[in-house]
């Protein structure tokens, strides 16, 4: 009877209590916040307590769930394909932004914002099935290694994400990626990095096509971009997509300012979380002035809206899942 009791309050006591559920998170002020409102929400009979149907978290990826820097790295991706089609055919450089990428020069193509990225990426990411596309994509990942730290872009995830994600799962969350990033880049690698299945995976999407390709029906990427899911195309997306408010957001740029401020401004618990890339030694640090994960209106109004705002250097007592 004594066992019975025991095991009866265990499983009552929150899991915070019970293991470390961020063992990569420094103990600070932010892993406290997250932790805290987790129990609040999870915990049955107290005025806070969401119902597992609406625990629903979103997450950016590039910034927030793996590096993005020099370059986003399906950026990248875009840039070692138009390389090679230009081997095949030069006749591809049509103008000074394709060039610039093909030869690899990204300073070039940066300036020119995100038309120019648009560009690149609109010009090797169409006319090819959605299938092909990925199987491209899925080698280029089991290939290439990022050029700065060595690692393969798959292993520069960060762990003190993926235990997030875990920790919220456990605690019957249902995570969403919502990215400018292409849907059907991320939708390659999402369910083995992240454990987010496919149809969990938001993104910017180009039109497509339905043909009959040597007799099998077959849906092509289209060279017009459909849908770019970024900054006030978020809360757009997600309301469209999944069909209810979350009531966690995580983002690391002003990209995802417009998620965060929809989400926290619902009735009842909600968090936001923004990723601040403060560590130069571990991995890059940046915020207001940076081409790629530009961080003002999150710093300067995000705390004023009860955001935590996550130091990378102090809060993170480690970054990367590919090394130490």
């Amino acid at each position: 009877m004594r066992r019975l009791i025991y095991s009866a309050i265990v499983l009552a006591l929150p899991a915070s209590l019970l293991a470390d559920p961020l063992p990569s998170w420094s103990d600070s002020s932010a892993k406290q916040q997250i932790i805290a409102f987790v129990d609040k929400v999870t915990t049955p009979g107290t005025d806070g307590y969401v119902t597992p149907t609406d625990r629903v978290a979103v997450f950016d990826n590039d910034g927030t769930l793996w590096a993005e820097q020099p370059v986003y790295f399906q950026f990248i991706y875009a840039m070692d394909e138009l390389a090679e089609l230009a081997k095949e055919d030069p006749s591809v450089l049509t103008t000074p932004t394709l060039e610039a990428a093909a030869n690899g020069d990204t300073s070039t193509v940066l300036e020119g914002g995100e038309d120019a990225l648009l560009e690149v990426v609109s010009a090797t990411h169409s006319g090819v099935s959605v299938d092909a596309f990925q199987t491209s994509v899925a080698e280029w990942l089991h290939t290439k290694r990022h050029p700065d730290t060595g690692l393969p872009y798959d292993q520069m995830t960060y762990q003190p994400m993926i235990e997030l994600l875990r920790y919220l799962r456990d605690e019957g969350f249902t995570t969403y990626i919502v990215s400018g990033g292409g849907l059907h880049f991320m939708r390659v690698f999402a369910d083995e990095a992240y454990g987010i299945p496919p149809n969990q995976v938001l993104g910017t999407y180009a039109d497509s096509t339905y043909e009959i390709v040597d007799g099998t029906p077959t849906i092509i990427k289209a060279p017009a971009i459909a849908f770019v899911d970024d900054k006030e195309g978020k809360p757009i997306n997600i309301e469209r997509t999944i069909g209810k408010r979350p009531i966690m957001a995580v983002g690391n740029s002003d990209g995802d300012f417009a998620m965060l401020e929809w989400t926290t401004a619902g009735d009842g618990p909600r968090l936001g979380v923004l990723i601040h890339h403060t560590d130069a030694e571990r991995e890059w640090a940046y915020d207001r002035d940076s081409h790629i994960g530009r961080l003002v209106d999150g710093l300067d109004k995000g705390p004023d809206m009860g955001w935590v705002i996550v130091d990378m250097a102090k809060d993170w007592s480690r970054v990367f899942t590919g090394s130490n």
